[in-house]
C-alpha cells in the first residue's frame, strides 16, 4: 500500500483540520428529525462516543434551521448543515453558528443567491462542501455524458468555478454514486484536476452488512490511492454503525486505529468450543475500549496462540478448556466457561496500563517546565 496521501489544501471545521496532511476524518449524519433538538443532540453525543469527528444534519425547512443554534450549543462535534434548494436556509444555518455547509450551488436559485451564501460563509470562515451525486446531475451534463465519472467531475468543477469567481476557496468536494467503479473513477479524476480536500463515500450503499462491504471496497481503493480527507460509510441503519465500519476500513489499511481489532478464526471441523458465540460476545463486551488493541479469539489450543502471536491478548479454546495468552505466550489454562471473562479482564487491564503509560509520558516535565 502506498503511504503517500494526495496533497490537498487544508481548511477547518471549527478547530478540526481537514486535508493538508491531517488524519482522515470520520463523519456521519443524524437520522433524527432535526427540529427535535433533544433527540438530535442525543444522537450526536452517541456518535461522538463511538468516535465520530464531524456530524451533518438535514435542514429541510426553517423550523429545522431555527434550532441549529441550540443544537450547536450542545454539540460536542463540528456541525454541518445539509441544504437543498433554499438559499435562505443556508443563510439561517450560518447565522446560527454551524461549522460548515453541504450544498449543491447549482440548485439553490442562481448566482445571485449563491453569492449571498458565499458572503455569509466568508465572513464567518465557514467551509462549503460541494456535493455531487450521480442521481442529481444537471440536465445538460446528463444528456452529454450520462451518469458517468466525467459528468460528476464536470459538475463539481462547474460549481467550484462559480465559488472561485466570488473569491471563495474554503471548499471541500464529494463525488458519489451507488456504483463503486464509477465513484472510484470520478474521485481519481477529480484528484488530478484540483487540490481541494475530498470527502469520499459510496452513496445509498445499502443495509449494514451489504453497505459496509460495498463501502469497504470503494473507500478501500481510494484510501489505498491516497485519496480522501473525510469519509462516511453510508448505511441504512443506526448511524453509530457507520462509525464502527469506518474505523475498521481505516484500520485495515493502516490509516487510523481506534478500539479493538478482533482477530478470530473462521471455525472448522476441529473447533470444540462455541467460537462464534465467544467472538461475538468478546466484540460486544470490549466495544467500550477506544485504545488500539488487537484481541484474538481462536478455536485451537494447538495452533491458536502461534497463529495469533501478534495479538496483544487472546484466548484459544479446546475441549472443555482453553488458553489465555499475550503476544503468543501462554499466561494460563482455564476452564472453557471462564475464557471470556478472563479475556475481557486481561484486555481491560492492558488498556488501563497503556492509558496510564501514555498519560505519564505526556506529563513528564521538560527542562522548560522546571524553569522558574
Amino acid at each position: 500500500m502506498t503511504n503517500d496521501r494526495t496533497q490537498t489544501r487544508q481548511l477547518h471545521y471549527g478547530t478540526l483540520p481537514i486535508g493538508g496532511g491531517a488524519p482522515v476524518v470520520v463523519q456521519s449524519m443524524t437520522n433524527t428529525d432535526t427540529r427535535d433538538a433533544v433527540a438530535t443532540v442525543a444522537q450526536i453525543r452517541a456518535l461522538a462516543v463511538a468516535g465520530c469527528e464531524l456530524v451533518r444534519v438535514a435542514v429541510p425547512d426553517e423550523a429545522a434551521a431555527a434550532v441549529l443554534g441550540e443544537i450547536k450549543r450542545q454539540c460536542p462535534l463540528p456541525l454541518v448543515a445539509d441544504i437543498h434548494f433554499h438559499h435562505r436556509l443556508a443563510l439561517m444555518a450560518v447565522a446560527q453558528g454551524v461549522d460548515g455547509l453541504r450544498l449543491n450551488p447549482g440548485n439553490i436559485g442562481g448566482e445571485v443567491r449563491v453569492r449571498e451564501v458565499v458572503a455569509a460563509c466568508r465572513d464567518r470562515g465557514v467551509p462549503i462542501r460541494i456535493g455531487v451525486n450521480a442521481g442529481s446531475l444537471e440536465r445538460d451534463l446528463e444528456e452529454r455524458y450520462g451518469p458517468t465519472p466525467a459528468a460528476l467531475v464536470e459538475s463539481a468543477l462547474r460549481h467550484v468555478a462559480m465559488l472561485e469567481r466570488f473569491g471563495f476557496e474554503l471548499i471541500k468536494i464529494s463525488l458519489k454514486s451507488s456504483n463503486v467503479p464509477d465513484t472510484v473513477a470520478a474521485c481519481r479524476l477529480l484528484a488530478t484536476r484540483v487540490d481541494y480536500p475530498q470527502h469520499i463515500g459510496i452513496t445509498e450503499a445499502g443495509t449494514p452488512l451489504r453497505g459496509a462491504i460495498k463501502s469497504a471496497v470503494g473507500l478501500g481503493i481510494l484510501l489505498h490511492d491516497g485519496i480522501g480527507d473525510t469519509l462516511r460509510v453510508s448505511l441504512t441503519g443506526d448511524p453509530v454503525d457507520e462509525i464502527f465500519a469506518a474505523y475498521q476500513i481505516l484500520g485495515s489499511l493502516g490509516r487510523r486505529r481506534r478500539g479493538i481489532e478482533l482477530v478470530s478464526c473462521p471455525t472448522c471441523g476441529r473447533t470444540e468450543i462455541d467460537l462464534i458465540g465467544l467472538a461475538a460476545a468478546a466484540e460486544r463486551r470490549l466495544a467500550h475500549i477506544d485504545l488500539p488493541l488487537t484481541v484474538a479469539v481462536m478455536g485451537c489450543v494447538v495452533n491458536g496462540p502461534g497463529e495469533a502471536r501478534h495479538a496483544d491478548v487472546g484466548i484459544a479454546g479446546g475441549r472443555g478448556s482453553g488458553l489465555l495468552f499475550r503476544r503468543g505466550e501462554v499466561v494460563r489454562r482455564l476452564p472453557a466457561n471462564e475464557l471470556l471473562d478472563a479475556l475481557v479482564a486481561e484486555t481491560e487491564a492492558l488498556a488501563r496500563e497503556r492509558a496510564a503509560s501514555a498519560l505519564t509520558v505526556a506529563t513528564v516535565p521538560t527542562p522548560e517546565d522546571d524553569c522558574p
